[in-house]
């Protein structure tokens, strides 16, 4: 028996907020009805033995140890900006303009 059903679909396309028309709701019907029926095969797969992956080939952190090193200083830092002061950088505001 299919557990997805043309009112099961109707009410979700209410809780989405979702007008449907009879022909979306059939399509919809049977679309889901497969995933289900999916996801109910690969639950039957998957079991305690077999372990969760996220990715098939293991994979590790290649990163490099984050030590700080030489610090820019703040003339360094400002000397290309289009506009500074009092060691900042100065920007146009732009609370409150509208969008």
């Amino acid at each position: 028996m299919s557990e997805i059903t043309p009112d099961l679909v109707r009410h979700l396309g209410v809780l989405a907020r979702i007008q449907l028309s009879d022909e979306e709701v059939e399509r919809l019907t049977g679309q889901l009805d497969v995933i289900v029926d999916n996801i109910a095969k690969v639950s039957e797969v998957a079991t305690p033995d077999v372990p969760a992956t996220s990715h098939p080939i293991p994979m590790q952190n290649v990163f490099r140890a984050d030590v700080a090193g030489e610090m820019l200083t703040t003339q360094q830092v400002l000397q290309n900006a289009p506009d500074a002061a009092d060691g900042r950088f100065r920007v146009t505001a732009i609370l409150g303009e509208e969008q």
